[in-house]
């Protein structure tokens, strides 16, 4: 579980995030939304430690990220997985050593038991061993994305922060992924943040939305609430297409 309390995060006296508090909690899917300029990619940025805040706090399970001594911090990137826009494979490393890649950073297991873990995962995302020797550029943009999730996985994190998970991905490929990351998430109860401008996303496995506006937490609740609510600004936001309109509209009727 992270824990937000009110945290204030300004660039040369422009504040971008004003008095934000929210819990994220494990097991769900955390989904971050706003438009541009809301603040969310400097509130996930913040989360991970990438930004220091003014003043509030960011609690790791009760751990102050503030407070974190540097031996600390390292630890707690070991419990942090990161799916990237774009995926972010390093396009010269294979499919298999790609997944590899975090563990011979940071893990003490043998070459064995590294194998033995980046197969495992490989396989979870429904990667055929076939394609484990091919470049990223060998495989489609969904295989990419599966690919960058066992990366991110591989060292069995507590925590996982997924970029606009399905940037560049067509709408059926983007569904799969959206349910291979809520099933990582809840058999493996990691607390997932996700920063999304996919309103089929936030609709499909948003268990914890997050909705931000002018740097502020304009509201929080489920995808099941979001139907309900009454918050215009929300409103504005999520159903501002045709489509969207009548699926709220015939879920109020």
């Amino acid at each position: 579980m992270i824990e937000v309390k009110d945290i204030v995060k300004s660039f040369d006296g422009n504040v971008v995030l004003d008095h934000v508090s929210t819990v994220l909690r494990d097991g769900e899917v955390n989904m971050i939304i706003g438009q541009s300029g809301s603040g969310k990619t400097v509130f996930m940025k913040s989360l991970i430690g990438l930004h220091s805040v003014d003043s509030g706090q960011i609690l790791y399970d009760g751990r102050d990220l503030a407070r974190m001594k540097e031996r600390e911090i390292r630890e707690l990137h070991r419990e942090v997985g990161m799916l990237f826009q774009g995926s972010a494979l390093f396009d010269s490393l294979t499919v298999m050593e790609n997944v590899l890649f975090p563990m011979e950073m940071f893990s003490r297991q043998t070459e064995e038991e590294m194998r033995a873990r980046a197969e495992f995962c490989l396989r979870r995302v429904e990667m055929p061993e076939r394609v484990w020797n091919l470049m990223p550029s060998e495989i489609s943009g969904g295989q990419q994305k599966r690919v960058a999730i066992a990366r991110a996985i591989v060292l069995e994190p507590k925590y996982l922060f997924c970029d606009e998970p399905n940037s560049g991905l067509d709408p059926k490929t983007s569904l799969v992924i959206d349910a291979l990351i809520q099933d990582i998430t809840r058999e493996y109860n990691i607390c997932t943040i996700v920063n999304s401008h996919d309103m089929n996303s936030i609709m499909e496995i948003g268990d914890n939305i997050v909705f931000l506006k002018g740097g502020h937490k304009e509201w929080q609740g489920s995808r099941h609430e979001i139907m309900t609510s009454d918050n215009e600004a929300l409103n504005d936001f999520v159903f501002a297409s045709e489509l969207f309109k009548k699926v709220k509209q015939n879920n109020q009727s």
